[in-house]
């Protein structure tokens, strides 16, 4: 190992199955080159929930059926205080659409160990896209607008998420790129800008 050698993002395995589990950790060790360390698995969400504040994971590499169903559509509240986390469904059969849409990505049980880094690396770079800067003066793109009309509605972060069909996490993302973009931190002030760029109507806000 040298000195210049990146540290290790930290994973966590959250599944019923040890067998998974353990061959996942398995091909993470031998296909990573280090890139990647296991730092804890666990056969259901409550039992990481314990140890998460110590675990400080990069990513949670995570099977869907560990959830009922109404969690598992609603992913991003349970791990709200890991914002920062890149969360990757372990998928060995039917997976509802809306359900995957609330990971950065996901690994398939028939994936050799390339594939499973590979698509470890996608996720994280789709959770960076997720909250790194916008930059200041760039154009509200077509989504990040349509979340500014619902937010000058007066809708909820969880309004917005059920009507835009993404998650409270994304909606959080997108308002504050729109904050960074236009300088803007306040809903009045958000729906003036609305109206002034012709985003709303009047109308629709009274």
């Amino acid at each position: 190992m040298n000195g210049s050698q990146k540290k290790a993002r930290r994973v966590v395995l959250i599944g019923p199955s040890a067998i998974i589990l353990a061959g996942l950790k398995s091909l993470l060790a031998d296909s990573g080159n280090g890139e990647f360390e296991v730092c804890g698995t666990f056969d259901n969400p409550e039992r990481f929930a314990e140890r998460a504040p110590l675990l400080k994971p990069d990513l949670i590499l995570v099977d869907p059926i560990v959830f009922d169903f109404q969690r598992r559509t609603a992913l991003r509240f349970y791990f709200e205080e890991l914002p920062q986390v890149a969360l990757i469904a372990i998928v060995y059969g039917f997976v509802e659409p809306e359900v995957l849409k609330q990971y950065h990505g996901s690994v398939l049980i028939y994936d050799d160990g390339r594939k499973i880094v590979r698509k470890l690396r996608q996720a994280m770079e789709a959770r960076r896209t997720e909250t790194e800067p916008a930059g200041e003066g760039y154009e509200l793109t077509d989504r990040e607008s349509e979340i500014l009309v619902s937010v000058a509605k007066g809708m909820t972060n969880k309004e917005i998420a059920d009507a835009h069909h993404i998650s409270v996490h994304t909606v959080i993302s997108h308002r504050k790129n729109i904050t960074r973009k236009t300088g803007i931190k306040t809903v009045s002030g958000l729906t003036v800008y609305a109206l002034l760029n012709n985003l709303i109507d009047q109308s629709e806000i009274e």
